[in-house]
C-alpha cells in the first residue's frame, strides 16, 4: 500500500485510524525498518498479523509482512492474502488500496517469471489508479504501474486470464495499450538529450506525463499537453523542435 518506509493515514476513501492497535504495530515496524532492525520490524508486523480483529486490519498487516518474506513464492503468497483481504472488505476503506495491491502482486509475479499475469495486474492496477491518494503517494503508483506495463507488454495477456486476480478474476481488456513502441522511443531520445544538458524546465514538464502515461485517453491528452507547452516554448535547438513537433502531431497521440 505505500512505498516509503511510512504507514500513511491518508489511503482509501477514509483515513486509516492510527489508534487502532494493528496499525500501531506497524508503525512500530516502520520505524524498526527506518532503524535498520528488520528481524524486530518483521516480529511487530506477525504480531500485527496474529491480533488483527477483522478482515481490514488483516489486509493492513499482510501488506507489512509480505515485505519481509525470504522467497518470491512467500512474498505473492502474503501479497496475495492482502489482496484476498481487501476483497472480502469491499467497502470504500479498502477502495485507495486497489492500485498498489495490484501492483505488488505484479512486482512479485514478475520475480517468479510469470510476466502475463504480472501485466493483467499492472492493468488492474492502472483501471483503480484514479481511486489512489493524490500527490507523492499517487504520483508513485502511477509511474511504478507504467513502467509495469511497460515492461510486460510483450506478456501473452490470454494465458494469464486462467489465472485468478482477485476481485472476482474479472480481466482488464478495458485498459488501453502503452504508447506507441516508435513513438515512445523518440521521446526517450529527446529525453535523453535533454538529461545531457540539463533542460531541466523541459524534463519538468514533460517526465511527469511520460513516466505515468498508462495509456488512457485522459493520458494521452495529458502527455500531448505536456510536449506541446515544451514545444511553445521555442529553447530547443531546431532539430529538437521539429523533432518534437513531429512526435506531437503523431496518430498515436490524438
Amino acid at each position: 500500500m505505500t512505498p516509503d518506509r511510512r504507514l500513511r493515514t491518508d489511503e482509501g476513501s477514509g483515513p486509516v485510524d492510527p489508534e487502532l492497535p494493528v496499525v500501531r504495530l506497524c508503525v512500530a515496524g516502520m520505524q524498526a525498518e527506518a532503524e535498520g532492525r528488520a528481524g524486530a520490524a518483521r516480529a511487530l508486523f506477525q504480531q500485527a498479523w496474529d491480533s488483527a480483529a477483522d478482515d481490514y486490519e488483516a489486509c493492513i498487516a499482510a501488506h507489512y509482512l509480505a515485505r519481509h518474506q525470504n522467497s518470491p513464492e512467500e512474498t505473492l503468497r502474503w501479497n496475495q492474502e492482502c489482496l484476498d483481504r481487501a476483497d472480502r472488505v469491499g467497502d470504500e476503506r479498502v477502495a485507495g488500496f486497489y492500485a498498489s495491491l495490484h501492483l505488488n502482486m505484479g512486482h512479485a509475479c514478475r520475480q517468479l517469471g510469470r510476466p502475463a499475469l504480472a501485466h493483467t495486474h499492472f492493468l488492474r492496477a492502472a483501471e483503480r489508479v484514479e481511486q489512489a491518494p493524490e500527490g507523492q503517494y499517487g504520483d508513485w503508483n502511477r509511474f511504478a504501474i507504467a513502467a509495469g506495463l511497460r515492461d510486460t507488454a510483450g506478456a501473452r495477456e490470454d494465458s494469464a486470464r486462467e489465472d485468478s486476480v482477485g476481485e472476482g478474476g474479472a480481466g482488464a481488456e478495458g485498459v488501453p495499450r502503452s504508447l506507441d513502441e516508435a513513438v515512445d522511443g523518440r521521446v526517450r531520445e529527446l529525453v535523453s538529450r535533454w538529461c545531457a544538458r540539463g533542460e531541466l524546465t523541459a524534463l519538468g514538464l514533460a517526465l511527469p506525463a511520460y513516466l505515468g502515461y498508462l495509456g488512457t485517453a485522459a493520458d494521452r491528452v495529458r502527455l500531448r499537453s505536456a510536449l506541446h507547452m515544451v514545444h511553445a516554448a521555442r529553447r530547443l535547438p531546431a532539430d529538437e523542435q521539429a523533432e518534437l513537433g513531429a512526435v506531437i502531431g503523431s496518430a498515436a497521440l490524438r
